[in-house]
């Protein structure tokens, strides 16, 4: 016979040790905001944000009065220490950035860190996420996915990392912004086989959220062909890597990573003494993934 499960609005959120909650925010809807979540930002001493004027709408939207504390990439270190003075008198602390999971692409890991070495414990509290409510709305079934984040500014250390990720075996996850979108697309294009699908998912959870799936050539035009399709924060989802003839994707990824720092023969050659394949085959493969990356 299972137990009744408890009355959640009797009990504390919070553990008897002093901690620091990792807390999930809405990305757009604020609904998505889950009731352990609010039960925590309501209970803790203070809550370090990203951005203070942002994170006061979000807690006035639900009559939260807990203070504030500034944390994000310019000051992490700093407010960190704040944080820690907090945990040793003994109170808890919430972290939470803009919208979405902090730490994820996002400030708040070395802050993590710094709790964990001060002996304190760091108890995540799951909710909203870009790169999964993407995967989870993309169709695409690869059993396996590599987030990897924002690429590169520049095209061609973007083509260069490209390069190195092409025999990943699964899904690859990018977030871009909207300034970088076009070229970002036209980079995937042409350094990624033709055959791959790609999902661009902008303004999750939002008005004007969009979910399309297409071959990865197609992505380009799409965008081209509607202004508004470059708005937003955009999450970038390209299909698994298609089975290679004659090398391992072990052996692509090894070719790829030292193609990216060494001439082409070069690095067939060292890959070959590496994989043990081919290393005329390597030099055909290399010669033509550097001819792609052009």
């Amino acid at each position: 016979m299972h137990s009744a499960l408890p009355d959640v609005s009797t009990v504390s959120p919070l553990s008897k040790t002093p901690s620091l909650y990792v807390v999930a925010t809405p990305m757009g809807n604020l609904q998505d905001i889950s009731l352990r979540g609010l039960a925590v930002l309501k209970s803790v001493a203070a809550v370090a944000c990203e951005d203070t004027r942002h994170s006061q709408r979000l807690l006035e939207a639900f009559g939260i009065k807990t203070k504030l504390v500034a944390l994000h990439e310019h000051n992490e270190q700093v407010a960190v220490g704040q944080v820690i003075k907090m945990l040793e008198a003994g109170q808890h602390v919430a972290l939470i950035t803009d919208a979405g999971t902090p730490a994820v692409s996002d400030p708040g890991a070395r802050a993590v860190a710094r709790v964990q070495d001060a002996g304190f414990p760091v108890v995540p509290v799951p909710g909203a996420c870009a790169a999964i409510a993407a995967l989870s709305a993309s169709g695409l079934a690869d059993g396996h996915f590599h987030f990897h984040g924002f690429l590169p500014v520049k095209s061609a250390a973007r083509k260069a990392m490209l390069e190195t990720l092409r025999s990943v075996p699964g899904t690859l996850v990018f977030y871009e912004a909207p300034h970088r979108i076009g070229e970002t697309l036209d980079d995937l294009a042409a350094t990624l086989e033709p055959v791959r699908e790609i999902v661009v998912a902008r303004e999750i959870t939002k008005m004007f959220e969009q979910i399309v799936r297409m071959p990865i050539a197609e992505a380009p035009a799409w965008l081209a062909a509607d202004p508004n399709r470059s708005r937003g924060e955009f999450v970038l989802l390209v299909s698994a890597a298609p089975p290679t003839e004659g090398l391992s994707p072990e052996t692509e990824r090894v070719l790829g990573l030292l193609l990216a720092e060494l001439p082409v023969k070069q690095a067939a050659k060292l890959a070959a003494a590496i994989t043990g394949a081919s290393k005329n085959d390597l030099y055909e493969r290399a010669l033509a993934l550097k001819a792609a990356a052009e």
